[in-house]
């Protein structure tokens, strides 16, 4: 593919805590197309957003569960290795999920807020969920896909840390979860094994992040054409 998320590209713009200002946020960003990460809690998810969109973007913290705001980031892409004319799209790094020892408070405060940016986010947001691959499908897992199960959303499943399972065995074991999972969770569009640390199987998320960006701008430029046509 020609086109690639231009390296360092990706500029913070907040921290949301609150559904208030989320709402806020979303008065002014109805129809913004960009991808969310979300996973549980030390499976590895800012590394990845930081393999993808370059070192530093997100803040890996020593302490799993500590993050619980809703971070957002504007970047662009490249075309050719060259900054491109597309317009500027938006990663949002959400906070994870299944960490037990937070409080019941921000636990509600999770719920309320994960509640609003599911069913309030633009349908042009992709979600890109992360399961560590050496532990895959965990109760947190399948509790989180019971929440957002309601929420129409365009969704890819990532298995990070991919690079830590040493045996074949392992691998297998892997494998013969995919048709499982893509039959209990339908609304997943494709699985991919990576590694934020070996960088394996990185450029292919790349792809399919690219992917839905073009999908979707093709799609407002046909509707722009043609008013009538239904919405997806």
């Amino acid at each position: 593919m020609s086109y690639t998320i231009r390296p360092q590209s990706a500029d913070f713009k907040m921290g949301i805590s609150d559904v208030a200002q989320f709402e806020q946020w979303l008065d002014e960003h109805r129809d913004v197309i960009g991808v969310s990460f979300v996973g549980r809690s030390n499976v590895g998810k800012s590394s990845m957003i930081n393999a993808l969109f370059g070192g530093k973007t997100a803040r890996v913290s020593k302490t799993p569960g500590r993050t619980r705001e809703i971070n957002i980031f504007e970047f662009e892409l490249n075309f050719n290795g060259k900054k491109c004319d597309l317009p500027k799209f938006y990663l949002i790094d959400l906070p994870g999920y299944g960490f037990a020892e937070v409080s019941k408070e921000m636990s509600k405060n999770w719920n309320e807020l994960m509640g609003a940016f599911f069913a309030e986010v633009s349908p042009s947001m992709m979600l890109v969920n992360l399961q560590d691959a050496r532990h895959p499908d965990q109760d947190a897992d399948r509790q989180f896909y019971d929440f957002i199960q309601k929420y129409a959303r365009k969704t890819i499943l990532v298995f990070n840390k991919i690079d830590k399972l040493k045996t074949q065995k392992e691998r297998n074991v892997l494998e013969k979860l995919k048709p499982i999972l893509s039959k209990d969770y339908k609304w997943i569009r494709q699985m991919y094994f990576a590694s934020a640390e070996s960088k394996k199987g990185v450029p292919q998320v790349e792809d399919a992040i690219i992917t839905h960006f073009l999908e979707e701008l093709e799609m407002r430029k046909t509707h722009t054409e043609d008013p009538n046509l239904p919405s997806d």
